[in-house]
């Protein structure tokens, strides 16, 4: 197999032995892939490969191998690397992460690809986060086979009602609650049609950002997301710094 300048982005390196790095990477036509990228750690007069192998930049990418763990052969840039700097610099190593851990190797998601694309230009433009992130998330739930329908109930096949409550179960989707003055991991039909017609921001990013989180941990499993970790450091390395320490600091952690 000998691939030529496919579209892709680097999702994770690590080092590997002395002078290489072992490569996550999606690409548009081949989905995540493993490759080894030989030499590119060592320096040379015009710096390293390295440098171009760096999340959140486009790339073309040659690769070939018969194997699972491809090999890199060139590295061309594309013109614009989305720059991402705090909130939306983690928001992006989440998006990686989630790709990471939920895609199967060479399969293609040419959709899921051009919503990622989409989303890392829109971070680091003046996109409002949460919307950028939620719309990131159905695509890619779409992808796996996972897509919420948020205007039926999963049980009765009934419209939502915008007066009831709903919550998530992971057989059926969304289900109408038995009580519905149960506020507890359930979601008001309102906020779920909002949704269903694609805003998630305003009065609903609370329902967004919640239901979507309950229904990507039942597939990402037991192990935290590293993502969410970094982000509630950097939160509370900030709220030591706050110049009245006893005020309350509430994490915008938009993952």
């Amino acid at each position: 197999m000998r691939v030529n300048l496919q579209p892709a982005y680097v999702l994770h390196s690590r080092p590997y032995r002395d002078t290489s790095a072992l490569l996550e990477v999606f690409t548009a036509e081949y989905g995540r892939i493993s490759l080894v990228a030989r030499g590119s750690r060592r320096q040379t007069r015009r710096g390293s490969k390295a440098a171009l192998l760096q999340p959140f930049s486009p790339l073309l990418l040659s690769f070939s191998g018969r194997m699972e763990l491809k090999t890199l052969s060139a590295t061309e840039p594309v013109r614009g690397m989305s720059t991402l700097r705090g909130e939306r610099l983690f928001s992006g190593l989440y998006m990686n992460e989630l790709l990471v851990r939920l895609l199967h190797r060479n399969d293609a998601h040419p959709k899921l690809f051009a919503a990622y694309d989409y989303a890392l230009k829109a971070l680091a433009g003046n996109a409002v986060v949460d919307t950028v992130l939620r719309g990131f998330e159905i695509t890619l739930l779409d992808e796996l086979g996972y897509g919420l329908n948020l205007s039926l109930d999963g049980a009765s096949g009934e419209p939502v009602d915008d007066t009831l409550r709903y919550r998530y179960d992971p057989d059926c989707g969304l289900v109408a609650s038995g009580d519905a003055t149960d506020c507890s991991a359930t979601y008001r039909g309102s906020d779920l049609l909002t949704m269903e017609s694609g805003e998630f921001g305003g009065a609903v990013r609370l329902t967004a950002k919640l239901l979507l989180r309950e229904v990507l941990a039942v597939h990402l499993g037991d192990m935290p997301l590293h993502s969410r970790e970094l982000f509630r450091v950097k939160a509370t390395v900030a709220a030591k710094h706050q110049e009245a320490p006893s005020k309350p600091y509430v994490s915008g952690d938009p993952s």
